[in-house]
């Protein structure tokens, strides 16, 4: 099988560059997947879970908002942050999902909605890091 080369890059690190069998990712239009060929594009990525898979080998990395572009033979991602499964801190994501709640609320109640927003990315991550987390835990491939 065709691989395509795919690059996770964050303004801190570059997570992953390795060839691979498939992507997918969580698009602001929708879900979509990537394998070796696909046409050229240009996509924005929300905040969720990102899957790809090696051979046998899966994983899961929660993704933080940015843009994908696709070439036939690579697939790069630029998002604000990329964390493997692996390596989620539970506690740590459910203290941020607390902090983001009560942002949430204390926002709402004033009727900030720049504040609102912020505080509903801030869940989204916190909540798509708990669940990637959970999905390691539980014994589902990574």
């Amino acid at each position: 099988m065709a691989r395509i080369l795919l690059e996770i890059v964050t303004p801190e690190r570059l997570l992953v560059s390795e060839e691979v069998d498939i992507v997918t990712a969580p698009g602001v239009a929708g879900e979509f997947g990537v394998m070796a060929g696909h046409a050229p594009m240009v996509a924005g990525i929300k905040i969720g879970p990102l899957h790809y898979r090696v051979g046998d080998k899966e994983e899961w990395i929660a993704l933080g908002g940015g843009f994908c572009e696709v070439t036939g033979k690579k697939v790069s991602f630029l998002v604000e942050t990329a964390e493997r499964a692996y390596e989620i801190d539970v506690e740590r994501a459910l203290r941020a999902k607390e902090r983001a709640e009560k942002r949430l609320q204390e926002a709402q109640a004033k009727g900030d909605r720049m504040a609102e927003a912020r505080a509903r990315a801030a869940l989204q991550r916190a909540l798509t890091r708990i669940a990637l987390a959970e999905r390691v835990k539980s014994g589902h491939p990574r």
